[in-house]
């Protein structure tokens, strides 16, 4: 069976280097000079004809192929069509004319649809340790077939590092945590924006004096302290203000009757998912961050057996510190403000320290309002102290990196087995040397098919990958352009590792259907990312990335779900005027690119970076600016 056709004009060469071109019949010719002279004929008359400005679309040059040989086209010249500068008018919206399926835009009332998280239908699972809050997708029946809206006014984010403080109200109109937060400093609103000042409920000097109380107990500044995982964030001004000292945080925090604390949180430019302590693991491999963090979360640590902190033994790495402030740290100072008594909070201590000293990990300092404990390096001496308590147990023969509706067990997940005073799977260098050193779980051969020289043999690649992308669309290299990025298929990290100088972060994403689960590695790496099955919505907000970069994502999926519930669930995730770019082969990009057009995108399938040979191509993309229409009020007016 025939493959689908590529029609001309969704398909252009950005740039093209072969290394034998046959000479084009016309050019054999005597005729030769004359057929070049007719050409440029023709073209000064059609620049002339657009007001005297000699500009080539795309369309343009695939009009003109003949008369333009393929060696002397160029990036600027092909990519002018796309448009990746935001804009943020509505006017900008064109329809296309081609007989496409399109996707109407949902109901407003779907603007902050979270699928998996879904309020209505989490009311049928159990309150019982939050289970109903936990990821709850629709049934396929039940997905969406139309594209979730902007509210209306919606604004491109400030530049990084200004979104920290500041975001636009039409991005995120909730204010109920400006009166519930108040006089804890979270947020506050001034106009048509907010306003961040860093403040905490257990840091009313805000979240950088905060840290710098937390840098006097433990080294921030070495190196050794690169990824951390802040449960139950708030609006993530720990996990912001982290970032300026290199230290790359992964927030979360339940949708819950605080609206909006992970949107708020990814509007300022920080990373962060929606999640909660609950029954299952959290999406991420064992031993994934070097510092875990806690300062007020509400979660229950001492209860359900120590469920809790099992799960933050699992992702925290081997001598890694578990940070803790709030109730119950300094109880005798702060029982009353607290509303709780001497006795309740003591209680609440005791057995945090229990379930703490049972996971064989050791009071690192209690000064003020914060407590830190530390993770072993090994299990040596805890299986010793094991054989007379066991209390938990340690957990049977299992997949330590296991995360996606992986119930939590009570049992203590055994570390690699080493030797003497060694780091239980291998020991990390320093940040940011981290980036692309061998990682241990590579060098210790835990990784099947994935060999040093692979390792690093990728890392070339995706450099001189990223270096193209950013001569196809020349914002990926403008810096404060794009600040969250989201690579739906990130193997080892490498398309994070290319853009680690510039100004954002990336979420890798390891599909659990890959043949090969590398989060592991991408941790060791210094990077951050979770496990998602992309037949399913990812748990975040509508809205969340600047960039998607999806690499053989279709190919993976062909066999197990819809390609336009994928796409979909792109359109969701992405800002108004974010980009996409999909790698896959060239028929199944034609089908993406037929998708993406009945989104209202704007979108080019072009040429591999290896040039017009390779079967694999690549579909650049934009969404286009537009909202939900303005709501009128009783008067008539037009509102937001």
């Amino acid at each position: 069976m025939a493959g689908p056709v590529v029609h001309q004009e969704d398909y252009y060469t950005p740039t093209t280097k072969p290394n034998h071109r046959p000479v084009p019949f016309w050019k054999k010719t005597q005729f030769y000079p004359l057929i070049a002279l007719l050409c440029m004929v023709f073209y000064f008359l059609g620049a002339w004809q657009h007001n005297g400005v000699a500009t080539t679309s795309t369309s343009n040059l695939a009009a003109t192929i003949p008369c333009i040989p393929a060696e002397t086209k160029t990036v600027a010249q092909s990519s002018s069509s796309l448009d990746f500068v935001a804009h943020h008018k509505a006017e900008d919206v064109r329809v296309s004319k081609e007989a496409i399926k399109t996707y109407p835009a949902c109901d407003i009332k779907y603007s902050e649809y979270t699928p998996c998280q879904d309020q209505k239908r989490s009311l049928k699972f159990s309150r019982d340790r939050l289970i109903y809050r936990e990821r709850h997708c629709p049934e396929k029946k039940e997905l969406l077939k139309c594209r979730v809206p902007a509210p209306f006014g919606y604004r491109a984010p400030f530049k990084w590092p200004v979104s920290r403080d500041l975001a636009w109200y039409a991005n995120v109109p909730h204010k109920e945590l400006t009166v519930e937060k108040a006089i804890q400093n979270w947020i506050r609103f001034e106009g048509e924006r907010f306003r961040f000042p860093g403040g905490g409920t257990m840091f009313p000097n805000g979240a950088d004096a905060y840290i710098d109380d937390i840098g006097k107990l433990i080294n921030l500044k070495d190196g050794s302290i690169r990824t951390a995982i802040d449960t139950g964030c708030g609006v993530a001004s720990w996990g912001a203000y982290l970032m300026s000292r290199d230290i790359l945080p992964l927030s979360f925090a339940p949708r819950d009757t605080h609206e909006a604390q992970v949107q708020f949180a990814l509007e300022r430019g920080v990373p962060a998912l929606i999640g909660v302590m609950s029954s299952t693991r959290l999406p991420y491999p064992s031993r994934a961050f070097d510092i875990a963090h806690c300062s007020r979360c509400l979660i229950p640590w001492g209860q359900n057996d120590g469920a809790y902190l099992i799960e933050v033994d699992r992702v925290l790495r081997p001598g890694g510190y578990w940070i803790l402030s709030g109730p119950p740290i300094n109880w005798k100072k702060y029982w009353k403000g607290w509303e709780r008594t001497k006795e309740d909070l003591n209680a609440e201590q005791t057995g945090i320290e229990k379930v703490a000293k049972s996971l064989c990990w050791k009071k690192f300092i209690e000064k003020g309002d914060i407590a830190i404990w530390q993770k072993p390096l090994n299990h040596m001496e805890c299986k010793l102290n094991k054989k007379s308590t066991q209390n938990p147990p340690f957990c049977p023969a299992q997949n330590p990196d296991e995360a996606w509706y992986t119930s939590i067990e009570t049992c203590l997940v055994p570390l690699p087995e080493v030797s003497d005073d060694e780091v239980a799977g291998g020991k990390l260098t320093k940040w940011p040397e981290r980036l692309n050193a061998i990682p241990p779980r590579i060098s210790q051969g835990t990784i099947e098919g994935v060999t040093a020289e692979v390792f690093q043999n990728n890392g070339e690649l995706w450099k001189r990958r990223v270096s193209y992308y950013k001569s196809v669309n020349r914002q990926l290299g403008q810096a404060g352009r794009y600040r969250n990025l989201l690579d739906m298929n990130a193997y080892l990290g490498g398309f994070a590792a290319a853009l680690i100088k510039d100004p954002l972060w990336v979420m890798n994403v390891v599909p659990v259907e890959a043949n090969v689960n590398t989060l592991g590695v991408v941790f060791e790496r210094g990077l951050i990312g979770t496990y998602q099955n992309w037949c399913e919505a990812m748990s975040t907000y509508p809205r969340t990335y600047d960039l998607l970069h999806a690499d053989s994502v279709f190919t993976l999926y062909k066999d197990r779900c819809e390609m336009e519930d994928i796409v979909l669930e792109m359109d969701r995730i992405l800002r108004p005027e974010g980009s996409v770019i999909v790698r896959d082969d060239v028929d199944i990009l034609v089908k993406v690119k037929a998708v993406a057009d009945g989104m209202n995108w704007e979108s080019r399938i072009v040429d591999h970076e290896d040039g017009p040979l390779e079967r694999e191509k690549l579909l650049f993309a934009v969404k286009r600016y537009w909202t939900a229409p303005a709501v009128p009020d009783n008067s008539g007016e037009q509102i937001n």
